[in-house]
Protein backbone atom coordinates (compact mmCIF):
# COMPACT_ATOMS: atom_id res chain seq x y z
CA UNK A 1 0.00 0.00 0.00
CA UNK A 2 1.46 3.39 -1.02
CA UNK A 3 1.94 5.87 1.82
CA UNK A 4 0.13 9.20 1.58
CA UNK A 5 3.47 10.79 2.52
CA UNK A 6 5.37 9.33 -0.46
CA UNK A 7 4.22 12.02 -2.95
CA UNK A 8 5.83 14.64 -0.69
CA UNK A 9 9.25 13.30 -1.64
CA UNK A 10 9.91 11.06 1.38
CA UNK A 11 11.81 7.80 1.04
CA UNK A 12 10.11 4.46 1.58
CA UNK A 13 12.09 3.95 4.81
CA UNK A 14 10.92 7.25 6.28
CA UNK A 15 7.34 6.58 5.14
CA UNK A 16 7.44 3.30 7.07
CA UNK A 17 8.64 5.14 10.19
CA UNK A 18 5.85 7.68 9.81
CA UNK A 19 3.25 4.93 9.43
CA UNK A 20 4.55 3.13 12.51
CA UNK A 21 4.18 6.34 14.50
CA UNK A 22 0.48 6.39 13.56
CA UNK A 23 0.41 9.18 10.97
CA UNK A 24 -1.93 8.28 8.12
CA UNK A 25 -1.94 11.38 5.93
CA UNK A 26 -0.14 14.73 5.90
CA UNK A 27 -1.72 17.89 7.26
CA UNK A 28 -2.11 20.95 4.99
CA UNK A 29 1.04 22.62 6.33
CA UNK A 30 3.03 19.41 5.78
CA UNK A 31 1.71 18.96 2.24
CA UNK A 32 2.71 22.52 1.36
CA UNK A 33 6.04 22.81 3.18
CA UNK A 34 7.72 19.38 2.97
CA UNK A 35 8.26 19.24 -0.85
CA UNK A 36 9.59 22.81 -0.93
CA UNK A 37 12.02 22.20 1.93
CA UNK A 38 13.27 18.93 0.43
CA UNK A 39 14.02 20.83 -2.80
CA UNK A 40 16.12 23.27 -0.76
CA UNK A 41 13.85 26.32 -0.91
CA UNK A 42 13.12 28.72 1.95
CA UNK A 43 9.68 28.71 3.58
CA UNK A 44 7.70 31.35 5.47
CA UNK A 45 4.88 29.47 7.20
CA UNK A 46 1.98 30.96 9.10
CA UNK A 47 0.30 28.22 11.10
CA UNK A 48 -1.05 27.86 14.62
CA UNK A 49 -0.06 25.20 17.15
CA UNK A 50 -1.81 21.90 16.49
CA UNK A 51 -1.56 22.07 12.67
CA UNK A 52 1.38 19.65 12.43
CA UNK A 53 4.05 22.23 11.63
CA UNK A 54 6.78 20.45 13.66
CA UNK A 55 6.73 17.51 11.27
CA UNK A 56 6.57 19.98 8.37
CA UNK A 57 10.22 20.89 8.99
CA UNK A 58 11.37 17.74 10.82
CA UNK A 59 10.48 15.35 7.96
CA UNK A 60 12.57 17.20 5.33
CA UNK A 61 15.50 17.42 7.78
CA UNK A 62 15.42 13.66 8.41
CA UNK A 63 15.04 12.94 4.69
CA UNK A 64 17.95 15.16 3.61
CA UNK A 65 20.49 14.74 6.43
CA UNK A 66 20.02 11.12 7.52
CA UNK A 67 23.18 9.17 6.72
CA UNK A 68 25.43 12.25 6.70
CA UNK A 69 28.37 12.61 9.09
CA UNK A 70 27.56 13.84 12.58
CA UNK A 71 30.36 16.26 13.51
CA UNK A 72 31.15 17.00 17.19
CA UNK A 73 29.57 20.29 18.20
CA UNK A 74 28.80 21.22 14.59
CA UNK A 75 25.17 20.40 13.69
CA UNK A 76 23.81 20.52 10.16
CA UNK A 77 20.33 21.52 11.40
CA UNK A 78 19.57 24.24 13.97
CA UNK A 79 16.03 24.71 15.29
CA UNK A 80 15.28 27.60 17.65
CA UNK A 81 12.19 27.54 19.90
CA UNK A 82 10.98 30.12 22.46
CA UNK A 83 10.48 27.81 25.46
CA UNK A 84 12.06 24.80 27.08
CA UNK A 85 8.84 22.79 26.79
CA UNK A 86 8.60 23.38 23.06
CA UNK A 87 12.32 22.63 22.69
CA UNK A 88 11.83 19.22 24.27
CA UNK A 89 8.70 18.52 22.24
CA UNK A 90 10.39 19.37 18.93
CA UNK A 91 13.46 17.36 19.92
CA UNK A 92 11.27 14.36 20.71
CA UNK A 93 9.67 14.63 17.26
CA UNK A 94 13.11 14.56 15.60
CA UNK A 95 14.12 11.53 17.69
CA UNK A 96 10.95 9.63 16.78
CA UNK A 97 11.07 10.47 13.06
CA UNK A 98 14.81 9.81 12.82
CA UNK A 99 14.88 6.58 14.84
CA UNK A 100 15.43 4.38 11.73
CA UNK A 101 17.74 6.80 9.94
CA UNK A 102 20.54 7.22 12.45
CA UNK A 103 19.80 10.91 12.91
CA UNK A 104 21.31 12.23 16.16
CA UNK A 105 19.44 15.05 17.93
CA UNK A 106 20.45 17.16 20.93
CA UNK A 107 18.13 19.53 22.84
CA UNK A 108 19.89 22.42 24.61
CA UNK A 109 17.91 24.70 26.88
CA UNK A 110 18.22 26.71 30.06
CA UNK A 111 17.73 25.04 33.42
CA UNK A 112 19.71 21.92 32.52
CA UNK A 113 23.35 21.29 33.46
CA UNK A 114 25.82 22.43 30.80
CA UNK A 115 28.04 19.36 31.16
CA UNK A 116 25.36 16.96 29.94
CA UNK A 117 24.65 19.12 26.88
CA UNK A 118 28.36 19.49 26.11
CA UNK A 119 28.83 15.70 26.25
CA UNK A 120 26.00 15.19 23.76
CA UNK A 121 27.38 17.86 21.44
CA UNK A 122 30.90 16.41 21.53
CA UNK A 123 29.52 12.99 20.66
CA UNK A 124 28.39 14.39 17.32
CA UNK A 125 24.87 15.46 16.32
CA UNK A 126 22.97 16.21 13.14
CA UNK A 127 20.29 18.35 14.76
CA UNK A 128 20.37 20.85 17.62
CA UNK A 129 17.04 22.06 18.96
CA UNK A 130 17.63 25.01 21.28
CA UNK A 131 16.24 28.01 23.08
CA UNK A 132 18.00 31.21 21.90
CA UNK A 133 19.61 32.11 25.22
CA UNK A 134 21.24 28.73 25.84
CA UNK A 135 22.30 28.38 22.18
CA UNK A 136 24.09 31.72 22.47
CA UNK A 137 25.79 30.62 25.70
CA UNK A 138 27.19 27.53 23.97
CA UNK A 139 28.27 29.66 21.01
CA UNK A 140 30.24 31.97 23.34
CA UNK A 141 31.76 28.98 25.18
CA UNK A 142 32.92 27.50 21.91
CA UNK A 143 30.95 24.28 22.47
CA UNK A 144 28.56 24.99 19.57
CA UNK A 145 29.84 25.63 16.05
CA UNK A 146 27.21 26.97 13.64
CA UNK A 147 29.49 27.28 10.62
CA UNK A 148 28.28 23.91 9.23
CA UNK A 149 24.53 24.57 9.56
CA UNK A 150 22.74 23.94 6.28
CA UNK A 151 19.14 24.09 7.49
CA UNK A 152 17.99 26.77 9.97
CA UNK A 153 14.47 26.81 11.49
CA UNK A 154 12.82 29.51 13.63
CA UNK A 155 9.75 27.95 15.25
CA UNK A 156 7.13 30.17 16.95
CA UNK A 157 9.12 33.22 15.81
CA UNK A 158 6.49 35.69 17.01
CA UNK A 159 6.67 34.22 20.50
CA UNK A 160 10.48 34.49 20.53
CA UNK A 161 10.26 38.19 19.74
CA UNK A 162 7.54 38.73 22.35
CA UNK A 163 9.86 37.14 24.91
CA UNK A 164 12.66 39.57 24.03
CA UNK A 165 14.98 37.28 22.04
CA UNK A 166 15.47 39.69 19.11
CA UNK A 167 19.15 40.39 19.89
CA UNK A 168 19.93 36.71 20.46
CA UNK A 169 18.34 35.82 17.11
CA UNK A 170 20.45 38.43 15.32
CA UNK A 171 23.67 37.18 16.89
CA UNK A 172 22.88 33.53 16.17
CA UNK A 173 21.94 34.17 12.54
CA UNK A 174 25.15 36.16 12.10
CA UNK A 175 27.11 33.03 13.10
CA UNK A 176 25.49 30.91 10.35
CA UNK A 177 27.29 30.30 7.04
CA UNK A 178 26.39 32.64 4.20
CA UNK A 179 24.72 29.85 2.23
CA UNK A 180 22.05 27.97 4.13
CA UNK A 181 18.35 27.12 3.92
CA UNK A 182 15.88 28.86 6.26
CA UNK A 183 12.35 28.10 7.41
CA UNK A 184 10.41 30.50 9.61
CA UNK A 185 7.15 29.44 11.24
CA UNK A 186 4.92 31.81 13.18
CA UNK A 187 1.30 31.88 14.33
CA UNK A 188 1.06 35.55 13.33
CA UNK A 189 3.02 37.72 10.90
CA UNK A 190 3.39 41.20 12.41
CA UNK A 191 5.64 43.78 10.78
CA UNK A 192 8.75 42.81 12.74
CA UNK A 193 8.42 39.15 11.69
CA UNK A 194 8.14 40.22 8.06
CA UNK A 195 11.29 42.33 8.51
CA UNK A 196 13.19 39.25 9.73
CA UNK A 197 11.80 37.19 6.85
CA UNK A 198 12.87 39.80 4.28
CA UNK A 199 16.34 39.92 5.79
CA UNK A 200 17.08 36.20 6.21
CA UNK A 201 14.88 34.32 3.71
CA UNK A 202 15.60 34.12 -0.02
CA UNK A 203 12.50 34.08 -2.24
CA UNK A 204 10.56 32.05 0.30
CA UNK A 205 7.38 30.14 -0.39
CA UNK A 206 4.72 31.83 1.74
CA UNK A 207 2.33 29.31 3.26
CA UNK A 208 -0.73 30.34 5.27
CA UNK A 209 -2.75 27.68 7.08
CA UNK A 210 -5.89 28.87 8.82
CA UNK A 211 -6.83 26.80 11.83
CA UNK A 212 -10.51 25.96 11.52
CA UNK A 213 -11.83 26.81 14.96
CA UNK A 214 -15.41 26.26 13.78
CA UNK A 215 -14.84 22.50 13.54
CA UNK A 216 -13.25 22.40 16.98
CA UNK A 217 -16.03 24.29 18.76
CA UNK A 218 -18.68 21.50 18.93
CA UNK A 219 -16.16 19.18 20.60
CA UNK A 220 -15.22 21.80 23.17
CA UNK A 221 -18.27 23.24 24.92
CA UNK A 222 -17.54 26.79 26.08
CA UNK A 223 -18.95 27.94 29.41
CA UNK A 224 -18.57 31.24 31.28
CA UNK A 225 -19.25 32.08 34.92
CA UNK A 226 -19.57 35.77 35.87
CA UNK A 227 -18.24 36.39 39.39
CA UNK A 228 -17.22 39.47 41.35
CA UNK A 229 -13.43 39.63 41.67
CA UNK A 230 -13.22 38.93 45.45
CA UNK A 231 -15.05 35.61 44.92
CA UNK A 232 -13.21 34.33 41.82
CA UNK A 233 -11.08 31.71 43.59
CA UNK A 234 -13.96 30.37 45.70
CA UNK A 235 -16.02 30.11 42.51
CA UNK A 236 -13.17 28.38 40.66
CA UNK A 237 -12.87 25.75 43.38
CA UNK A 238 -16.59 25.07 43.42
CA UNK A 239 -16.83 24.88 39.62
CA UNK A 240 -13.99 22.36 39.36
CA UNK A 241 -15.47 20.32 42.19
CA UNK A 242 -18.88 20.07 40.54
CA UNK A 243 -17.35 19.49 37.08
CA UNK A 244 -15.29 16.55 38.44
CA UNK A 245 -12.32 17.48 36.24
CA UNK A 246 -9.80 14.68 35.80
CA UNK A 247 -7.07 17.19 34.94
CA UNK A 248 -7.57 20.92 34.39
CA UNK A 249 -5.21 23.70 33.40
CA UNK A 250 -6.05 27.18 34.66
CA UNK A 251 -4.49 30.14 32.86
CA UNK A 252 -3.49 33.22 34.86
CA UNK A 253 -1.95 36.43 33.53
CA UNK A 254 1.27 36.67 35.57
CA UNK A 255 3.55 34.40 37.55
CA UNK A 256 2.53 36.26 40.73
CA UNK A 257 -1.12 35.46 40.03
CA UNK A 258 -0.18 31.86 39.22
CA UNK A 259 1.39 31.47 42.68
CA UNK A 260 -1.59 33.13 44.36
CA UNK A 261 -4.11 30.87 42.65
CA UNK A 262 -1.99 27.77 43.31
CA UNK A 263 -1.78 28.43 47.05
CA UNK A 264 -5.49 29.30 47.28
CA UNK A 265 -6.55 26.11 45.50
CA UNK A 266 -4.15 23.99 47.54
CA UNK A 267 -5.68 25.44 50.70
CA UNK A 268 -9.09 24.33 49.39
CA UNK A 269 -7.95 20.72 49.15
CA UNK A 270 -6.94 20.47 45.48
CA UNK A 271 -3.84 18.64 44.31
CA UNK A 272 -2.34 21.49 42.29
CA UNK A 273 0.98 22.55 40.76
CA UNK A 274 2.18 25.87 39.33
CA UNK A 275 3.87 26.26 35.94
CA UNK A 276 5.59 29.54 35.06
CA UNK A 277 8.90 30.99 33.92
CA UNK A 278 10.29 31.14 37.46
CA UNK A 279 10.59 27.35 37.76
CA UNK A 280 13.79 25.49 36.96
CA UNK A 281 13.72 22.59 34.51
CA UNK A 282 13.69 19.90 37.19
CA UNK A 283 10.56 21.42 38.73
CA UNK A 284 8.87 21.65 35.32
CA UNK A 285 9.67 18.03 34.56
CA UNK A 286 8.24 17.00 37.93
CA UNK A 287 4.99 18.90 37.25
CA UNK A 288 4.59 17.30 33.83
CA UNK A 289 5.31 13.82 35.19
CA UNK A 290 2.70 14.23 37.93
CA UNK A 291 0.17 15.56 35.41
CA UNK A 292 0.65 12.61 33.06
CA UNK A 293 0.40 9.93 35.76
CA UNK A 294 -2.71 11.45 37.32
CA UNK A 295 -1.09 12.57 40.59
CA UNK A 296 -2.51 16.08 40.30
CA UNK A 297 -5.86 17.46 39.22
CA UNK A 298 -4.99 21.08 38.45
CA UNK A 299 -2.14 22.99 36.79
CA UNK A 300 -2.07 26.78 37.11
CA UNK A 301 0.05 28.30 34.35
CA UNK A 302 0.95 31.35 32.30
CA UNK A 303 0.53 31.22 28.51
CA UNK A 304 4.25 31.22 27.79
CA UNK A 305 5.06 28.45 30.29
CA UNK A 306 2.26 26.25 28.89
CA UNK A 307 3.31 26.49 25.22
CA UNK A 308 3.97 23.13 23.62
CA UNK A 309 2.23 21.12 26.34
CA UNK A 310 -0.08 18.35 25.11
CA UNK A 311 -1.67 16.21 27.85
CA UNK A 312 -3.96 13.42 26.74
CA UNK A 313 -5.80 13.34 30.09
CA UNK A 314 -6.57 17.08 30.06
CA UNK A 315 -10.35 17.42 30.40
CA UNK A 316 -10.84 21.10 31.29
CA UNK A 317 -9.24 24.41 30.34
CA UNK A 318 -10.02 27.38 32.59
CA UNK A 319 -9.49 31.06 31.81
CA UNK A 320 -9.22 33.06 35.01
CA UNK A 321 -10.24 36.25 33.28
CA UNK A 322 -10.37 36.60 29.49
CA UNK A 323 -7.06 36.94 27.63
CA UNK A 324 -6.24 40.13 25.76
CA UNK A 325 -6.58 38.64 22.27
CA UNK A 326 -9.15 36.24 20.79
CA UNK A 327 -6.30 34.24 19.21
CA UNK A 328 -4.92 33.49 22.69
CA UNK A 329 -8.39 32.40 23.81
CA UNK A 330 -8.73 30.00 20.86
CA UNK A 331 -5.23 28.66 21.45
CA UNK A 332 -6.01 28.00 25.13
CA UNK A 333 -9.31 26.20 24.65
CA UNK A 334 -7.84 24.15 21.80
CA UNK A 335 -5.64 22.32 24.31
CA UNK A 336 -8.55 20.09 25.33
CA UNK A 337 -10.82 18.06 23.08
CA UNK A 338 -7.96 17.10 20.76
CA UNK A 339 -7.96 14.01 18.56
CA UNK A 340 -11.63 13.34 19.21
CA UNK A 341 -11.32 13.44 23.00
CA UNK A 342 -13.95 15.27 25.03
CA UNK A 343 -13.21 18.45 26.89
CA UNK A 344 -14.70 21.63 28.33
CA UNK A 345 -13.52 25.24 28.17
CA UNK A 346 -14.45 27.37 31.19
CA UNK A 347 -14.00 31.11 31.70
CA UNK A 348 -14.34 32.67 35.16
CA UNK A 349 -14.82 36.36 34.44
CA UNK A 350 -15.67 39.62 36.15
CA UNK A 351 -18.85 41.55 35.29
CA UNK A 352 -16.89 44.13 33.29
CA UNK A 353 -15.69 41.35 30.92
CA UNK A 354 -19.19 40.09 30.20
CA UNK A 355 -19.64 42.09 26.98
CA UNK A 356 -16.50 40.58 25.45
CA UNK A 357 -18.14 37.16 25.35
CA UNK A 358 -20.20 38.18 22.32
CA UNK A 359 -17.03 39.11 20.45
CA UNK A 360 -15.45 35.74 21.30
CA UNK A 361 -18.59 33.95 20.10
CA UNK A 362 -18.26 35.75 16.79
CA UNK A 363 -14.57 34.88 16.56
CA UNK A 364 -14.98 31.18 17.40
CA UNK A 365 -18.36 30.85 15.67
CA UNK A 366 -19.56 28.92 18.69
CA UNK A 367 -21.95 29.64 21.54
CA UNK A 368 -20.55 30.46 24.99
CA UNK A 369 -23.08 29.39 27.61
CA UNK A 370 -23.26 31.72 30.61
CA UNK A 371 -24.05 29.78 33.79
CA UNK A 372 -24.51 30.68 37.42
CA UNK A 373 -21.87 29.48 39.86
CA UNK A 374 -22.88 26.19 41.53
CA UNK A 375 -24.53 26.79 44.87
CA UNK A 376 -23.40 25.42 48.20
CA UNK A 377 -26.22 22.89 47.93
CA UNK A 378 -24.88 21.73 44.54
CA UNK A 379 -21.40 21.31 45.98
CA UNK A 380 -22.61 19.38 49.04
CA UNK A 381 -24.75 17.10 46.87
CA UNK A 382 -21.71 16.34 44.71
CA UNK A 383 -19.60 15.58 47.79
CA UNK A 384 -22.24 13.30 49.28
CA UNK A 385 -22.52 11.47 45.95
CA UNK A 386 -18.77 10.90 45.95
CA UNK A 387 -18.92 9.74 49.57
CA UNK A 388 -21.73 7.32 48.71
CA UNK A 389 -19.60 5.80 45.93
CA UNK A 390 -16.66 5.46 48.30
CA UNK A 391 -18.80 3.70 50.89
CA UNK A 392 -20.21 1.34 48.24
CA UNK A 393 -16.65 0.52 47.17
CA UNK A 394 -15.64 -0.09 50.79
CA UNK A 395 -18.58 -2.48 51.30
CA UNK A 396 -17.12 -4.73 48.62
CA UNK A 397 -13.95 -5.06 50.71
CA UNK A 398 -15.20 -7.62 53.22
CA UNK A 399 -11.84 -8.02 54.98
CA UNK A 400 -11.78 -4.36 55.99
CA UNK A 401 -15.40 -4.31 57.15
CA UNK A 402 -14.93 -7.39 59.38
CA UNK A 403 -12.58 -5.39 61.60
CA UNK A 404 -15.43 -3.07 62.61
CA UNK A 405 -18.30 -5.55 62.81
CA UNK A 406 -18.02 -5.93 66.62
CA UNK A 407 -18.38 -2.15 67.10
CA UNK A 408 -21.37 -1.97 64.74
CA UNK A 409 -23.13 -4.94 66.39
CA UNK A 410 -22.61 -3.40 69.82
CA UNK A 411 -24.06 -0.06 68.69
CA UNK A 412 -27.02 -1.76 67.02
CA UNK A 413 -28.04 -3.34 70.33
CA UNK A 414 -28.38 0.17 71.79
CA UNK A 415 -29.61 2.16 68.77
CA UNK A 416 -31.59 1.67 65.61
CA UNK A 417 -29.27 0.25 62.84
CA UNK A 418 -30.41 3.03 60.48
CA UNK A 419 -29.41 5.69 63.02
CA UNK A 420 -26.02 3.98 63.44
CA UNK A 421 -25.43 4.04 59.68
CA UNK A 422 -26.49 7.70 59.41
CA UNK A 423 -24.14 8.68 62.24
CA UNK A 424 -21.26 6.84 60.55
CA UNK A 425 -21.92 8.59 57.24
CA UNK A 426 -22.14 11.95 59.03
CA UNK A 427 -18.76 11.39 60.69
CA UNK A 428 -17.21 10.28 57.40
CA UNK A 429 -18.63 13.32 55.62
CA UNK A 430 -17.15 15.72 58.21
CA UNK A 431 -13.81 13.92 58.05
CA UNK A 432 -13.67 14.07 54.25
CA UNK A 433 -15.48 17.33 53.44
CA UNK A 434 -14.99 19.40 56.59
CA UNK A 435 -17.51 21.05 58.85
CA UNK A 436 -19.38 22.82 56.04
CA UNK A 437 -18.85 26.40 57.23
CA UNK A 438 -18.63 27.76 53.68
CA UNK A 439 -20.69 30.68 52.47
CA UNK A 440 -22.73 31.15 49.34
CA UNK A 441 -21.03 33.03 46.52
CA UNK A 442 -23.12 36.17 45.85
CA UNK A 443 -24.40 36.89 42.38
CA UNK A 444 -22.49 39.63 40.56
CA UNK A 445 -23.96 43.08 40.11
CA UNK A 446 -24.08 44.56 36.63
CA UNK A 447 -24.09 48.30 36.33
CA UNK A 448 -25.43 50.08 33.28
CA UNK A 449 -23.55 53.24 32.44
CA UNK A 450 -25.79 56.28 32.98
CA UNK A 451 -26.62 58.18 29.84
CA UNK A 452 -24.83 61.49 29.60
CA UNK A 453 -25.73 64.49 27.53
CA UNK A 454 -22.09 65.28 26.93
CA UNK A 455 -19.20 63.09 25.87
CA UNK A 456 -17.64 61.06 28.65
CA UNK A 457 -14.95 63.01 30.43
CA UNK A 458 -11.54 61.38 30.36
CA UNK A 459 -10.36 59.68 33.53
CA UNK A 460 -7.52 62.18 33.38
CA UNK A 461 -9.94 64.67 34.93
CA UNK A 462 -10.53 62.52 37.99
CA UNK A 463 -8.46 62.08 41.14
CA UNK A 464 -7.20 58.55 41.99
CA UNK A 465 -9.41 56.33 44.09
CA UNK A 466 -8.92 56.44 47.85
CA UNK A 467 -5.78 54.59 48.90
CA UNK A 468 -4.37 54.57 45.36
CA UNK A 469 -1.53 56.43 43.65
CA UNK A 470 -1.40 57.20 39.94
CA UNK A 471 1.73 56.46 37.89
CA UNK A 472 2.63 57.97 34.51
CA UNK A 473 4.17 55.68 31.85
CA UNK A 474 5.49 57.33 28.71
CA UNK A 475 4.09 54.86 26.19
CA UNK A 476 0.59 54.43 24.79
CA UNK A 477 -1.40 53.08 21.86
CA UNK A 478 1.19 54.30 19.36
CA UNK A 479 3.74 52.00 20.99
CA UNK A 480 1.34 49.06 20.91
CA UNK A 481 0.80 49.09 24.68
CA UNK A 482 -2.11 47.03 26.01
CA UNK A 483 -3.44 46.67 29.59
CA UNK A 484 -1.88 43.20 29.80
CA UNK A 485 1.56 44.68 29.09
CA UNK A 486 1.20 47.11 31.99
CA UNK A 487 -0.10 44.50 34.44
CA UNK A 488 2.61 42.04 33.39
CA UNK A 489 5.38 44.62 33.77
CA UNK A 490 4.24 45.65 37.25
CA UNK A 491 3.60 42.10 38.45
CA UNK A 492 6.81 40.60 37.08
CA UNK A 493 9.31 43.44 37.56
CA UNK A 494 8.05 44.76 40.88
CA UNK A 495 6.67 41.47 42.20
CA UNK A 496 3.37 43.17 42.99
CA UNK A 497 0.18 41.12 43.22
CA UNK A 498 -2.27 41.94 40.44
CA UNK A 499 -4.99 42.71 42.98
CA UNK A 500 -2.99 45.78 44.05
CA UNK A 501 -3.31 47.24 40.54
CA UNK A 502 -6.31 49.45 39.86
CA UNK A 503 -7.63 51.35 36.86
CA UNK A 504 -5.53 51.65 33.70
CA UNK A 505 -6.06 54.28 31.01
CA UNK A 506 -4.08 54.17 27.78
CA UNK A 507 -3.94 57.21 25.49
CA UNK A 508 -2.16 57.59 22.18
CA UNK A 509 1.15 58.63 23.70
CA UNK A 510 1.10 57.69 27.38
CA UNK A 511 -0.53 55.49 30.01
CA UNK A 512 -1.85 56.14 33.51
CA UNK A 513 -2.14 53.28 36.00
CA UNK A 514 -3.30 53.31 39.59
CA UNK A 515 -1.67 51.11 42.25
CA UNK A 516 -2.06 50.90 46.00
CA UNK A 517 -0.14 53.68 47.77
CA UNK A 518 1.76 51.15 49.89
CA UNK A 519 3.51 49.72 46.81
CA UNK A 520 3.57 52.77 44.51
CA UNK A 521 7.19 53.75 45.23
CA UNK A 522 8.39 50.19 44.72
CA UNK A 523 6.58 50.02 41.37
CA UNK A 524 8.14 53.27 40.12
CA UNK A 525 11.65 52.23 41.20
CA UNK A 526 11.34 48.74 39.68
CA UNK A 527 9.98 49.93 36.34
CA UNK A 528 12.61 52.65 35.89
CA UNK A 529 15.19 50.04 34.85
CA UNK A 530 12.85 47.85 32.81
CA UNK A 531 11.41 47.98 29.30
CA UNK A 532 7.84 47.98 28.01
CA UNK A 533 7.22 46.64 24.51
CA UNK A 534 10.97 46.35 24.06
CA UNK A 535 12.01 49.93 24.88
CA UNK A 536 12.76 52.09 27.90
CA UNK A 537 10.07 54.61 28.77
CA UNK A 538 9.55 57.39 31.29
CA UNK A 539 8.11 56.14 34.61
CA UNK A 540 7.09 58.64 37.30
CA UNK A 541 4.33 59.61 39.67
CA UNK A 542 1.58 61.43 37.81
CA UNK A 543 1.21 65.05 38.83
CA UNK A 544 -2.40 65.75 37.85
CA UNK A 545 -3.22 69.46 37.33
CA UNK A 546 -5.41 70.86 40.09
CA UNK A 547 -7.61 72.54 37.49
CA UNK A 548 -9.85 69.51 37.55
CA UNK A 549 -10.59 69.62 41.27
CA UNK A 550 -13.75 71.72 41.06
CA UNK A 551 -16.01 71.80 38.00
CA UNK A 552 -19.40 73.33 37.32
CA UNK A 553 -22.15 70.81 36.99
CA UNK A 554 -22.98 69.84 33.42
CA UNK A 555 -20.24 71.94 31.81
CA UNK A 556 -16.94 70.32 32.71
CA UNK A 557 -15.58 73.89 33.13
CA UNK A 558 -13.82 75.15 36.28
CA UNK A 559 -16.05 76.89 38.77
CA UNK A 560 -15.94 80.65 38.61
CA UNK A 561 -15.69 82.58 41.86
CA UNK A 562 -17.37 85.98 42.39
CA UNK A 563 -17.04 88.81 44.88
CA UNK A 564 -20.01 89.41 47.12
CA UNK A 565 -22.36 92.02 45.67
CA UNK A 566 -23.67 93.31 49.03
CA UNK A 567 -20.72 95.63 49.57
CA UNK A 568 -21.16 97.15 46.13
CA UNK A 569 -24.80 97.98 46.86
CA UNK A 570 -23.84 99.72 50.07
CA UNK A 571 -21.14 101.86 48.44
CA UNK A 572 -22.18 103.06 44.96
CA UNK A 573 -19.36 105.53 44.86
CA UNK A 574 -16.76 102.91 45.53
CA UNK A 575 -16.66 101.54 42.03
CA UNK A 576 -12.91 101.89 41.87
CA UNK A 577 -12.66 99.88 45.04
CA UNK A 578 -14.90 97.21 43.57
CA UNK A 579 -12.64 97.07 40.53
CA UNK A 580 -9.62 96.22 42.58
CA UNK A 581 -8.05 92.89 41.88
CA UNK A 582 -10.60 90.45 40.59
CA UNK A 583 -10.79 87.27 42.56
CA UNK A 584 -9.63 84.49 40.30
CA UNK A 585 -8.35 80.96 40.48
CA UNK A 586 -6.73 81.02 37.03
CA UNK A 587 -3.32 80.66 38.63
CA UNK A 588 -4.35 77.13 39.55
CA UNK A 589 -4.36 76.21 35.87
CA UNK A 590 -0.61 76.53 35.74
CA UNK A 591 0.43 74.96 39.03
Amino acid sequence: MTSAFAPLGLSEKLCETVARLGFEEPTPIQSAAVPELIKGGDVLGQAATGTGKTAAFALPAVEVFAGTEAKPGAPRVLVLTPTRELCLQVSESFVNLGQDSGLETCPIYGGQDYSRQIRLLKRGVHVVVATPGRALDHLHRGTLDLSHVQFFVMDEADEMLDMGFAEELEELTAALPETHQTALFSATLPERILEIANKHLKNPKHIVIEKNTTEEAPRVPQVAYVVARPHRLAALARILEVEEAELAICFARTRVEVDEVTEAMRARGFSVEALHGGLDQASRDRVMKRAKNGSIELIVATDVAARGIDLENLTHVVNLGLPASPETYVHRIGRTGRAGRSGTAISVIEPREHRRLRFLESHTKAKIEVRTVPTLTDARAKRLSALKNSIAEELSNTEQSERYRVIVESLCTQFDPMDVACAAVSLANRAVNGTGDEEEIPEPMFFDRPKRERARASRLTETPEAGMSRIFIGAGHKSGVRPGDIVGAIANEAGIASRKIGAIEITESFTLVEVEKSVASAVVESLKDSTIKGRRVTIKFDRAPKRFDDREEGTGKPKRQFDKRDDRKKNHRGKAKDKKKKSSDTSRFYE
